[in-house]
């Protein structure tokens, strides 16, 4: 099973991990970081297949993915 966390601090919310998740697993967030951004969170942790595309796609190296 596959763990997906979320650096909260490095994340501006740009949305690219949400977009090609293929699985759904991760949402805007409702909380705001130090720089003002809602950062992302998992919605759906238990879906996640650990294929760490969301982790490729983030510019600021935010994701952090445990298999």
């Amino acid at each position: 099973m596959a763990k997906v966390q979320i650096v909260a601090e490095r994340c501006k919310s740009c949305g690219y991990c949400i977009k090609f998740c293929p699985k759904h697993v991760l949402a805007i967030g409702d909380k705001v970081n130090s720089k003002g951004y809602e950062y992302v969170v998992p919605v759906n942790p238990d879906d996640c297949i650990g294929c760490c595309i969301c982790g490729r796609m983030c510019p600021d190296g935010a994701i952090e993915i445990y298999k």
